[in-house]
């Protein structure tokens, strides 16, 4: 499979966040990732549809709306009308997960499931059928800037042999250093965040550091 790098906004400068989306697809970005938060199920407060959709402004590639939201059920809607084509969701954050999922199909958009990190591979064996993409968190959700766990790569391999013809994310801790580890593991699509957009060289120097990282 290719592998995809989706720079999210998470790290971005809000001041100039259109500028450096712009740079980031100029630099051969394949996504752009949106972290939404609400500080129940994450310990922080991001962003809402309206960044989404000023992101949709900015730039012609897919956007991931990645939803660390309690009852997510709640903002399908609003983040599918803001531009998100992804729309992911944790595991662990509603009782309702094939109703979530067979929702955001529904609305036209691509469904995702993320796992955290304490969430075992198997949890994800009953929806397979009802998602494009699953996103294996390898930092604990909720701050940008943490070092990737350990142990994720055993656990993209064990999700990559549940879902082979599907593609694989992992979020948290993406740099130069981890990207060839989280690619070896069967993952290809790589979120980074801090590695790109707080790059010394710039939001190009972060994209170029990882695509030379990933041969």
């Amino acid at each position: 499979m290719r592998i995809e790098i989706a720079p999210s906004i998470l790290a971005a400068d809000f001041g100039r966040l259109a500028e450096q989306v712009r740079e980031a697809e100029a630099a051969g970005a394949d996504r752009i990732h949106v972290d939404v938060m609400d500080g129940h199920f994450v310990p922080n407060l991001s962003m809402g549809p309206q960044v989404l959709e000023a992101v949709r402004r900015a730039t012609s590639l897919p956007i991931e709306a990645h939803l660390m939201v309690e009852r997510p059920e709640h903002f399908l809607e609003a983040f599918a009308a803001a531009g998100a084509d992804v729309i992911e969701v944790q595991v662990e954050a509603t009782y309702q997960l094939y109703r979530v999922l067979t929702r955001i199909v529904e609305l036209g958009k691509k469904a995702c499931v993320a796992l955290n990190p304490a969430t075992p591979a198997e949890a994800l064996v009953e929806v397979l059928p009802y998602v494009s993409e699953i996103n294996v968190m390898t930092v604990e959700p909720g701050f940008g800037g943490q070092k990737l766990i350990p142990s994720s790569p055993e656990k993209i391999r064990r999700v990559r042999a549940l879902a082979p013809g599907l593609d694989i994310e992992v979020d948290g801790g993406v740099d130069a250093r981890t990207a060839p580890l989280v690619r070896e593991a069967g993952a290809n699509v790589l979120v980074a965040g801090s590695s790109v957009f707080g790059h010394p060289q710039g939001v190009g120097g972060g994209m170029r550091a990882l695509r030379e990282a990933l041969g």
